[in-house]
């Protein structure tokens, strides 16, 4: 039998007329990396950081892509799949979520979203999976990350999330105090 990847052509940017790209995320350093990055790619990108700010979004000019954060501050990032779907059902959603398990992937599909990823993401596997050909399955990362730096990403972002306090971060890391000093001190693993 085939591989689906194989035999299907993958998409690039330059096929699509309307290239809007919507990020959503309350996590600023992640949406304003992708931001970046997805506009180098071709993507002509909008972001926002809350359901409320997505929505606006949405009801004004549905974007052609997006990605979603599943959890976010004021709600949940399901609502924002389920009105952009409304709005324009030929939409390519991605949801992205810290907390990856089968129950939320099954709601993101069934909202129309046509692919779900988990945390820590790049630039890479997003453009992947919002360009896969509709009957392929998504590829496993060509070079995911270790699982140092999964590790060294997440001690990273509650610390920006503590406001860059050593002491709030440790704490809520169950973590000596001066055993995160000395991770933060060092750079991030490959």
């Amino acid at each position: 039998m085939k591989s689906l990847n194989k035999s299907l052509p993958s998409l690039k940017i330059g096929d699509f007329e309307d290239r809007s790209l919507m990020i959503l995320d309350d996590d600023d350093p992640l949406r304003e990396r992708l931001a970046r990055a997805m506009e180098k790619k071709g993507f002509s990108v909008k972001t926002a950081k809350s359901v409320e700010e997505g929505l606006s979004i949405v009801g004004k000019t549905p974007p052609k892509f997006a990605l979603i954060d599943l959890r976010l501050e004021d709600g949940n990032g399901l609502d924002v799949v389920k009105t952009l779907s409304k709005l324009k059902s030929d939409s390519r959603i991605v949801m992205l979520t810290g907390y990856g398990n089968l129950p939320t992937a099954v709601a993101a599909v069934k909202a129309g979203a046509i692919d779900y990823i988990a945390k820590p993401v790049d630039a890479d596997d997003v453009e992947a999976a919002l360009l896969a050909h509709p009957e392929s399955k998504a590829k496993p990362p060509e070079n995911p990350m270790s699982a140092d730096r999964v590790k060294w990403e997440h001690i990273h972002r509650v610390f920006e999330l503590c406001n860059r306090n050593v002491s709030e971060t440790a704490r809520r890391l169950k973590m000596h105090r001066r055993t995160l000093q000395r991770i933060l001190s060092k750079r991030s693993p490959r």
